[in-house]
């Protein structure tokens, strides 16, 4: 590459995922009732959690959590495609640019952690119910929940500073709706190769190590809910297990799916599909998982309307 048509400071265009066909126009619409949907949702699962004392337990603050993140991470995302659809401004500065990226990559590492934390939370209570406020006690709770932000943060810190050191030339075109760090790429006229390297490290942190947590965590509570006598007792342990076991199927499925392939295999139109599903659709899916299929939510919930209507 000529040096010439190398920029320092590049404005780049995010060609969207939509154009302004009737399909396309439904399919914008559906997306911002589905991101409606989630903000509602997550907003209402932190408030009710924050309000009602008999869910002030571990369980239900790192639920809190994982709604609050997953409220940030479609806010990330939705509200700057929503933007650039309706003005038609679809270009983003690389100080814009990286600020999506840093708060993406932030975010879904800080939920890798979370999902881990809260595995092994369902595995405590069911697994040592009588050593429970000991292992898992609420100082220790806060604390895992912060170092799950915290381990977010780095990874996000790390792939912004290798994105912002690039240079980027010729056509400056994101094939995506958000500025991800896969789309930033194929633009840059710097060899790439050693952090597509550092990349799937962090991708195998983030993603594998908490996934071996999670899997040992289960493996464990299952032995232990087959060999319960009790058949409510059973029923209950499957009904909190399988609600977060849902939630990491959706979450890891696509990121690894998005992730852990190599860079030679990405099409933009997978990325975007894929990307749309776990920035998009999975925060709306994650409240009504947990509000549907826990009875000490629902009965908040009704406990929080009803409080509303006599007010």
């Amino acid at each position: 590459m000529e040096s010439g048509n190398q920029t320092s400071s590049p404005v780049f265009i995010l060609l969207g995922i939509f154009n302004h066909g009737p399909i396309h126009t439904f399919l914008f619409t559906l997306v911002l009732g589905i991101f409606t949907v989630a903000v509602m949702g997550n907003s209402t699962m932190v408030l009710l959690i924050h309000l009602d004392a008999q869910l002030h337990t571990p369980m239900y603050f790192l639920l809190s959590q994982l709604s609050l993140m997953d409220l940030m991470l479609i806010c990330t995302t939705v509200p700057r495609m929503a933007f650039s659809y309706l003005s038609g401004r679809n270009s983003i500065s690389l100080a814009g640019c990286g600020t999506q990226i840093f708060f993406y990559v932030s975010l879904l590492g800080a939920e890798c952690f979370l999902l881990a934390v809260m595995a092994y939370d369902r595995y405590v209570a069911i697994c040592h119910p009588l050593r429970y406020t000991i292992l898992m006690s609420q100082k220790l709770c806060v604390l895992m929940a912060v170092a799950s932000w915290i381990l977010g943060s780095l990874d996000g810190i790390i792939v912004l500073a290798a994105a912002l050191s690039f240079s980027y030339c010729g056509s400056l075109e994101i094939h995506h709706f958000f500025c991800d760090v896969a789309g930033l790429l194929p633009l840059s006229c710097t060899d790439t190769s050693a952090f597509e390297r550092l990349l799937f490290v962090c991708c195998v942190v983030m993603l594998i190590l908490p996934v071996s947590v999670i899997v040992t965590s289960y493996s464990r509570v299952l032995r232990a809910v087959l060999h319960m006598g009790s058949g409510e007792s059973r029923r209950k342990a499957f009904t909190t297990c399988s609600s977060h076991l849902m939630v990491v199927g959706l979450y890891y499925g696509a990121a690894m799916f998005m992730y852990m392939r190599p860079t030679s295999t990405h099409t933009a139109e997978q990325d975007k599909m894929v990307s749309a599903f776990y920035t998009i659709l999975t925060p709306m899916l994650n409240p009504l998982i947990y509000s549907l299929r826990n009875r000490e939510v629902s009965r908040g919930l009704k406990k929080l309307l009803r409080r509303g209507r006599l007010l």
